[in-house]
C-alpha cells in the first residue's frame, strides 16, 4: 500500500529528490537526441589524472555572459576530440575559443544540468577566426589606422633594438644570433622586454610591453616582435583588435617575425615589416646596415678618385699660379721701388717746407704769449690790492662791532653778580654751606645761615 504524501496547508510536500528526478525525465522525454550547439569555452578544466574535461561554457553579448553551462567530455571521448582538432587547427582545445559541439543534454539529480560533450567540430573554430580577423581588419581601415606603422621612417641604421620575445624561445635564441654573430661586425644594443606569445595572456603581455617602451621610445629604433611558429589558433592572439590597433599606431616601426609562409595575421598586416621567421627578421635589419655599408665603401672609391682628379689639376694650375705670380711680383716690386723713391724725395722736401713754416708760426706764439701773460699779471695785481683794501675796511668794521656786543654781555652779568642781587632785598639760605633751594632738603634741628645784603643771621628748624 502506498504511503499518504505530506501535506502543508492543504498543499502536497515533495522532496528534493523527487523534484530533481522530475527534471530529470522532463529532460529525457523534451531532448532524446544529440544538438549542434555554438559556445565559447571559458575555462576548459582538464584533468590529466582521470582523462576528463569539464569545460565551462558560455555565450556572450559583447562582454557581457548571456548564458552558461556546464560541460563533460569523458576521457576517452577528448582524447579523440583532441587529437582531430590539433591535427586541423595545429593546437589543441584551449580556453576562450568559439567552438561548434555536438552534445546531449543531460540532468543529473546529483551532479546538475550539463552539455555531454560528444564531438566538436575544428573547422568551425576556424571560421570563427577567419570571421573575427576580418572584422578586424575592416574596423582597422574604417578607423584609418592599417596603414599607419607601415608609413613611419625606419631609420637608416636601426641599431637601437627593443624585442618583445620569451628569453626561452627558440625564435628569440635564432633572432640574436643572427644579430649579433654577422661576418662584418656590426654591433647593435638591443633589450628584452618578456612576453607571454600564444594565447589570450599574449594580447594582454604584448600590449602591456609595447606601453612600457613607448613611455621610452627615444632610447629605440625600432621595435622587434619574434617568436617560433605555430598553429593558426596559436596565432589567434595576433588577430586581436586592441593588439593589432596597438601595433598599427605605435610610434616606432614594428618589425614582426611570428608565423610560417601560411599564417599571416592582423599584426604582421598592420607592422611596418613582417617576415616570416625571427631569422628572416634579423637578416633585413643586417641587409640595411649591408647596404649603407657598400653605399660607403662606393662613396670612398668615388671620393679618392674625384680627389686624385681634384689634386692633378690643382698642381698644374698650381705651377701656373706659381709662374704668373713670380712675374707679376717682380713687375710689381719694381714699379713700388720707383715710387717708394719719388715719394722718399717729396717726404724730404715737404718735410723742411713744414719745419720753416712751423718754427716762423712758433715764434709769433712766443712773442704773443709774453705780452699776454704781462697783462695778465697786471690785472691780477690791481685786482689784489682791491681785496686787501676791502679786507682792511671789513675787519675793523666787525671788531667795532664784536666790542659792543661784549660791552652789553659785560653789563648783563654784572647785573646778576649776588651782591646785586641781595641790594634789591632777596637773601640767601645756606645750611652746611650749601644753598637751601627746596624746604624738603631740611630736618628739624638744622642749622641754617641766612645772608643779606650788609651782614648774616643763624637760625633753627623747629619743625
Amino acid at each position: 500500500m502506498a504511503s499518504q504524501r505530506e501535506t502543508f496547508n492543504g498543499h502536497p510536500v515533495y522532496t528534493l529528490s523527487e523534484i530533481a528526478l522530475s527534471l530529470h525525465n522532463v529532460i529525457e522525454r523534451t531532448y532524446p537526441q544529440p544538438y549542434f550547439i555554438k559556445a565559447e569555452i571559458l575555462k576548459l578544466n582538464y584533468y590529466p589524472h582521470s582523462g576528463h574535461c569539464y569545460p565551462e561554457l558560455v555565450e556572450k553579448e559583447g562582454e557581457k555572459v548571456k548564458a552558461e553551462i556546464r560541460g563533460i567530455i569523458w576521457s576517452s571521448q577528448f582524447q579523440q576530440i583532441n587529437e582531430r582538432f590539433r591535427r586541423i587547427t595545429g593546437e589543441p582545445l584551449r580556453e576562450n575559443i568559439n567552438i561548434l559541439c555536438l552534445a546531449k543534454i543531460e540532468y543529473s539529480p546529483k551532479h546538475g544540468l550539463a552539455l555531454h560533450i560528444q564531438d566538436i567540430d575544428p573547422s568551425f573554430t576556424l571560421g570563427e577566426l577567419m570571421r573575427n580577423r576580418a572584422e578586424c581588419i575592416e574596423k582597422l581601415k574604417r578607423e584609418g589606422v592599417f596603414d599607419s606603422n607601415r608609413k613611419l621612417q625606419l631609420p637608416l641604421l636601426p641599431k637601437r633594438i627593443a624585442i618583445i620575445s620569451v628569453e626561452t624561445s627558440k625564435g628569440y635564441s635564432d633572432f640574436i644570433t643572427t644579430l649579433t654573430q654577422n661576418k662584418e661586425g656590426f654591433r647593435f644594443e638591443t633589450e628584452l622586454f618578456p612576453s607571454i606569445l600564444q594565447g589570450e595572456k599574449a594580447v594582454t603581455g604584448i600590449t602591456s610591453q609595447l606601453s612600457v617602451i613607448a613611455s621610452r621610445q627615444e632610447e629605440f629604433d625600432c621595435v622587434v616582435i619574434v617568436r617560433g611558429g605555430g598553429g593558426d589558433v596559436g596565432l589567434s592572439c595576433y588577430d586581436d583588435y586592441q593588439l593589432a590597433r596597438g601595433v598599427a599606431t605605435f610610434p616606432l616601426p614594428i618589425l614582426t617575425g611570428i608565423g610560417h609562409s601560411t599564417n599571416l595575421t592582423v599584426v604582421d598586416m598592420v607592422a611596418h615589416t613582417h617576415k616570416i621567421t625571427p631569422t628572416d627578421v634579423a637578416f633585413t635589419i643586417l641587409q640595411a646596415f649591408q647596404d649603407f655599408n657598400e653605399k660607403v665603401n662606393s662613396c670612398r672609391t668615388r671620393i679618392a678618385e674625384c680627389a686624385q682628379r681634384v689634386v692633378a689639376g690643382q698642381k698644374l694650375l698650381l705651377a701656373e699660379t706659381e709662374g704668373r705670380f713670380r712675374r707679376n711680383a717682380d713687375m710689381l716690386l719694381h714699379q713700388h721701388a720707383q715710387r717708394l723713391w719719388q715719394l722718399s724725395q717729396s717726404v724730404a722736401l715737404s718735410a723742411r717746407e713744414l719745419t720753416i713754416r712751423q718754427r716762423n708760426l712758433l715764434d709769433g706764439f712766443t712773442e704773443t704769449l709774453h705780452r699776454a701773460g704781462e697783462v695778465r699779471l697786471q690785472q691780477e695785481s690791481e685786482h689784489l690790492n682791491r681785496l686787501a683794501s676791502q679786507l682792511s675796511s671789513d675787519t675793523a668794521r666787525c671788531l667795532t662791532m664784536e666790542n659792543k656786543t661784549l660791552e652789553t654781555l659785560a653789563e648783563k652779568i654784572a647785573l646778576l653778580h649776588p651782591d646785586n642781587i641781595l641790594k634789591r632785598g632777596f637773601s640767601i639760605t645756606r645750611h652746611n654751606g650749601k644753598a637751601v633751594t627746596q624746604a624738603s632738603q631740611l630736618k628739624k634741628g638744622d642749622i641754617l645761615t641766612t645772608h643779606f645784603h650788609q651782614g648774616n643771621i643763624e637760625s633753627v628748624v623747629e619743625s
